[in-house]
């Protein structure tokens, strides 16, 4: 059977990060796993931002004005985010890739971080 949703094709297992985590120790995370971005989510799991190698960059701009490289995930994340959920279509999250341009986009069911799906997943799914 061909996958139809979002939660047929989508990654369950994830590297997140909390927002009070320290950003160097994320930055080493997505160094370590080979990932260009993670959710961030609260103690119960809602999704609260996204980390991205984009928004780690800001850390050098600081450490070069600033002395300083410090600071949390929470200082650096983007918490404008588009989501989708499980149930979605797979011609509809198409759409919102080629729309959006985003490599990979938060799967969300209730508030609640549930997976993630990137655009290679929707290719794996039609070939």
């Amino acid at each position: 059977m061909r996958p139809r949703a979002v939660k047929d094709i989508m990654t369950k297992k994830l590297v997140t990060f909390q927002s009070d985590m320290r950003v160097r120790a994320a930055i080493e995370s997505l160094l370590k796993h080979k990932i260009s971005g993670a959710p961030v989510v609260d103690e119960n799991g809602n999704l609260v931002g996204v980390l991205s190698e984009i928004d780690c960059m800001s850390t050098i701009i600081q450490d070069l004005y600033y002395s300083d490289s410090g600071g949390s995930v929470e200082d650096f994340m983007s918490t404008e985010i588009t989501t989708v959920n499980s149930e979605m279509g797979l011609v509809d999250l198409a759409e919102i890739f080629q729309i959006k341009h985003f490599r990979r986009l938060p799967v969300v069911d209730n508030g609640i971080l549930v997976g993630q799906v990137s655009r290679r997943d929707v290719l794996k799914a039609i070939q």
